[in-house]
């Protein structure tokens, strides 16, 4: 079988490379990411391969279903970016790697929660430059503090664990709680009561409808005065114009970002020779308490080749006509 794999890096052709080898099927890799203009690139495949920020919205899937396309598997577990009704009126097969390693996003948001609350990004500048002064990089021990997680699935509860094991007291939401997770002491509790008692609050909940722009004004306001914020799920689940409000007066206290709601077209890609035209991720960038990855949660040897992995299994399930359930994506 032939797959076109779109918005394609260097470690897509290693890792996928490495999975298919010898597997009998072509591999064909398009930097580009998919759109409606780009979907003809795959006119002749059997199937396509896309990641978290290429466009498989209406126009998209009948683009790709007019150039022959039934099979869509995607490199990742979230599916936001798909539009379901439309794939489901096409008949298109849509696969997705469910997990690949909770460990990969949860160790980063702890990596992230270190170096934003201790200023290990701007010390690492200072020293380059000779400047060995402490001043603004003052902290506080994570030990004893309230950390609120919003979202409880197999992410969330590895960094529940993860922050437990520093002495925090964590608290969580989600609309179903891990029965372990409670015998474990973690609390569940409503999300004003989150917003309001967490000294530190990271997300890991999928985003829909009912979660775009959780966090907004009006939730901002129900936080504690210099909350650091903690996105390592869904861009879309902070409006980030709010965000900026809230740095601007004060009250959030620092922010860290692995995912931004306008990533697209940004991310995965070298930008430094030339001006970045998003004014709002222009401005989150002048604050000394942002700090932001490009979306890298994801990016360890171990998820990539569990990625690869299961986009062979769910490619092959296509030949079997027997895809797994637990990697099909249904409206």
């Amino acid at each position: 079988m032939k797959l076109v794999v779109f918005s394609a890096q260097p470690h897509d052709r290693q890792f996928l490379g490495a999975a298919f080898d010898d597997r009998g099927h072509s591999l064909v890799y398009i930097e580009a990411g998919l759109t409606s203009e780009t979907a003809a690139a795959a006119h002749d495949a059997d199937a396509i391969c896309c990641f978290v920020n290429d466009d498989l919205g209406a126009d998209s899937l009948k683009a790709l279903h007019e150039n022959g396309i039934r099979h869509i598997l995607l490199r990742c577990a979230g599916f936001n970016n798909v539009d379901l009704a439309v794939a489901g009126q096409l008949g298109l097969t849509i696969l997705r790697v469910p997990e690949y390693s909770p460990a990969a996003v949860a160790e980063h948001t702890l990596a992230l929660i270190l170096s934003l609350n201790r200023g290990i990004h701007r010390a690492w500048s200072r020293v380059r430059e000779g400047d060995f002064r402490l001043a603004g990089l003052l902290g506080f021990d994570l030990s004893g503090k309230t950390v609120g997680i919003i979202g409880t699935g197999r992410i969330g509860q590895r960094v529940c664990r993860i922050l437990k094991g520093f002495g925090c007291h964590v608290i969580a939401c989600d609309r179903q709680p891990d029965e372990q997770l409670k015998t474990e002491g973690i609390e569940y509790v409503d999300l004003p009561t989150l917003l309001g008692e967490s000294r530190i609050i990271s997300l890991h909940c999928p985003l829909t409808l009912e979660t775009r722009h959780l966090i907004n004004r009006h939730s901002l306001t129900r936080t504690r005065k210099g909350v650091l914020l903690i996105n390592t799920s869904r861009g879309a689940l902070v409006d980030t114009q709010a965000l900026v409000h809230g740095l601007k007066s004060g009250h959030v206290g620092g922010v860290a970002l692995d995912v931004y709601e306008e990533e697209t077209g940004l991310f995965f890609a070298d930008h430094s020779m030339s001006v970045i035209k998003d004014d709002v991720f222009a401005r989150l960038l002048t604050f000394p308490n942002v700090l932001i990855t490009g979306h890298q949660g994801f990016f360890t040897e171990e998820a990539l080749t569990n990625i690869a992995a299961t986009t062979l299994k769910n490619m092959e399930s296509i030949v079997l006509g027997q895809p797994d359930p637990a990697c099909v994506v249904r409206a």
